[in-house]
C-alpha cells in the first residue's frame, strides 16, 4: 500500500512540475545556449592572436597586454571605477534608510507610495529616465553655470538606489525583531540598538545592495550616453564607440574582463545575500 501511495504521489508531482512537461528540457537547453553561446565566442577569441574575429589562428594573451597598455581603455576604466564607486556608497546609505522607514516602523499613510516612488527607476523604461535627467540637469547647468562628473554620478546614484534597496529590505523583512526589542528592553537607546544589534544582522543585505549597485553603475550605458560630458566616458560608452569601427581581439578582451569582474560580484552577491541564520 505504501508503494502505491508513493507511486501515485510521485505521478501528481510529475503531473505539476514544469520540467516533466514535453519539451520544457528542450525548450531550456535552446535558452540557454542562444543566451550564453555568444559569450562563451567572445571570451575565446579574445584569446586569438589574429585581428579577426571570426578566423581562430592560435592562442595569445597580446590582445590583453594591448587592452592593458591603452590609455583610451585606462582613462575610461578609471572613470568607470569612480563613478560606480561613489554611486554604490551613496545609493547604499540612502537605500538602507529608505529600508529602515518602510519595514521599521509602523505603517503610515503614503508608505506604499513611498515604495513604488523608491522603485519608479525600475518600472520606467530607462531611456526614460536618461531624457528626464539630460533635461533636468540642463536647466541646472544654465541657471548655475556648474558642470563636472557630479552630475553622472547623480544620475548613477539615483538609479542604483532601487537594485540596493531590494536585497536590503528583504534582508530586513527576514530579520527577527525579537533581539532589537531585548536590547530595548535592557534600555538600550535607539542608535545603539541599530548600531550593535541591527547593523550587524543587515550587513549581509548592505553588501550585496552594494555590489549589485556597483555592476548596475558599472554596466550602464543608456543614461551615461545621455548625462556624461566632455572627458567623462566610461568604459561601456568606449567598448559602444570601438565597435561602430569594427569589433577586434582588443574589445573582446575588455569585454571579457569586464564579465569576470561581473561573475564575481554577483558571486559575491549571492554568498553574502543569502539568508544566514
Amino acid at each position: 500500500m505504501v508503494d502505491i501511495a508513493t507511486t501515485a504521489r510521485r505521478k501528481i508531482i510529475k503531473g505539476i512540475d514544469l520540467k516533466y512537461q514535453p519539451g520544457f528540457s528542450q525548450i531550456t537547453w535552446f535558452c540557454i545556449v542562444v543566451l550564453y553561446a555568444p559569450i562563451a565566442v567572445l571570451v575565446l577569441f579574445s584569446f586569438n592572436e589574429n585581428r579577426s574575429v571570426t578566423v581562430w589562428t592560435q592562442f595569445s594573451l597580446d590582445w590583453y597586454v594591448k587592452a592593458w597598455e591603452n590609455e583610451g581603455i585606462q582613462h575610461a576604466a578609471l572613470v568607470s571605477l569612480e563613478v560606480a564607486f561613489v554611486a554604490m556608497v551613496i545609493s547604499t546609505i540612502l537605500a538602507t534608510m529608505a529600508a529602515l522607514v518602510t519595514t521599521r516602523t509602523p505603517p503610515y499613510r503614503g508608505m506604499n507610495i513611498a515604495v513604488a516612488v523608491i522603485n519608479q527607476p525600475l518600472m520606467v523604461p530607462e531611456v526614460v529616465t536618461a531624457v528626464a535627467t539630460l533635461i533636468f540637469f540642463a536647466i541646472i547647468k544654465q541657471a548655475t553655470g556648474i558642470s563636472g562628473i557630479g552630475y553622472l554620478i547623480a544620475a548613477h546614484t539615483a538609479f542604483c538606489i532601487p537594485f540596493a534597496y531590494m536585497p536590503i529590505r528583504a534582508r530586513l523583512e527576514d530579520m527577527d525583531l525579537s533581539l532589537e526589542q531585548a536590547a530595548a528592553d535592557l534600555y538600550a537607546p535607539p542608535f545603539k540598538v541599530f548600531r550593535r544589534v541591527t547593523l550587524p544582522l543587515l550587513m549581509p543585505g548592505i553588501l550585496a545592495g552594494a555590489m549589485l549597485a556597483f555592476i548596475v553603475s558599472l554596466d550602464d550605458v543608456i543614461i551615461t550616453l545621455f548625462v556624461a560630458g566632455p572627458g567623462e566616458t566610461t568604459l561601456p560608452l568606449y567598448i559602444l564607440g570601438q565597435i561602430r569601427r569594427g569589433v577586434t581581439p582588443e574589445i573582446n578582451a575588455v569585454s571579457t574582463v569586464f564579465l569576470g569582474i561581473s561573475v564575481i560580484l554577483v558571486t559575491f552577491i549571492f554568498l553574502f545575500g543569502k539568508d544566514k541564520k
